[in-house]
């Protein structure tokens, strides 16, 4: 039986593989047949061969190319064979960090569809207690409150490409939001601050992270770009007429995104926030 040759489709099968497999080993130099009709074509393997093959099989379970492979077979060296698992063992950890972090994203976006339909509707002013939060931000090289859509459509994309330039994976690209320094609010001058993105814990330590303390935010939401301004102002004179006290930046925040129905501006749910504290306890305070 060992020396039995064994036709191309019966080795096939013997190995749960399929012809073209073994046709494509053979051209690669990885799984040469027995013997090869010089008449027919007609390739024969012996089943000795199958140890041959189940070691080409375990080196494409381990993740290897069929070049590296080859590589390995045909120098038959150890040192070599640990370099190359040592290299793959770290693509591997690096996958494994990529669907770490399309995981977390993923759960990211769904707490958001189930936000959003939590949400209360556009003009409603709420207080909120807003538990710490780390951003990663950039400052905005022009003030799109001035200059319209497109001007921050530009300013995202400077943002993206920080992005890029950093190697920080794009998951972190959406959740974004803007900001004005408490000061301008106030005065109700609106002047882009920053543009960032909403991060986690495993992001890299860098300059520009920061963390946005936990706190009692008013906040009123808005599905509209266009309204920010007028909605904002109603969000500070709320607050003024309830003697709540700013204690820091404004904060617009992209709660949702889903640019699926109109493809020429971007669909956003939002939400206007500014860190309150109040001067008399808290269950004093008005409505």
């Amino acid at each position: 039986m060992n020396d039995e040759l064994l036709s191309i489709g019966k080795m096939a099968a013997l190995n749960h593989t399929s012809v073209p497999t073994l046709r494509l080993y053979d051209q690669e130099g990885l799984l040469h047949p027995a013997k090869t009709d010089p008449d027919s074509g007609y390739r024969y393997y012996t089943i000795r061969q199958s140890a041959r093959f189940d070691m080409i099989q375990y080196m494409k379970e381990l993740g290897m190319s069929l070049k590296e492979i080859r590589e390995l077979l045909d120098k038959e060296d150890l040192d070599l064979i640990e370099e190359i698992l040592i290299r793959k063992r770290r693509q591997t950890d690096d996958q494994i960090e990529k669907l770490r972090l399309q995981q977390m994203a993923i759960d990211r976006t769904v707490e958001s569809i189930r936000r959003y339909r939590c949400s209360p509707s556009p003009g409603t002013i709420t207080l909120e207690y807003i538990e710490d939060r780390r951003i990663y931000a950039i400052p905005s090289s022009e003030n799109f409150y001035e200059k319209g859509l497109s001007c921050y459509e530009r300013l995202l994309k400077e943002l993206k490409e920080d992005l890029i330039r950093r190697r920080i994976p794009q998951v972190y690209y959406f959740n974004a939001g803007t900001s004005i320094e408490r000061e301008d609010f106030e005065a109700l001058r609106f002047a882009a601050k920053d543009l960032f993105v909403f991060v986690d814990d495993n992001f890299p330590q860098m300059t520009g992270t920061t963390v946005l303390k936990s706190g009692m935010y008013a906040c009123i939401y808005l599905d509209s770009f266009d309204e920010e301004i007028p909605y904002a102002r109603q969000l500070l004179e709320y607050c003024r007429r309830n003697g709540w006290r700013i204690d820091g930046d404004y904060i617009c925040q992209v709660m949702t995104e889903f640019n699926i129905f109109d493809d020429s501006r971007r669909s956003m749910f939002l939400r206007l926030q500014v860190p309150v504290s109040f001067a008399n306890d808290i269950d004093s305070h008005p409505a």
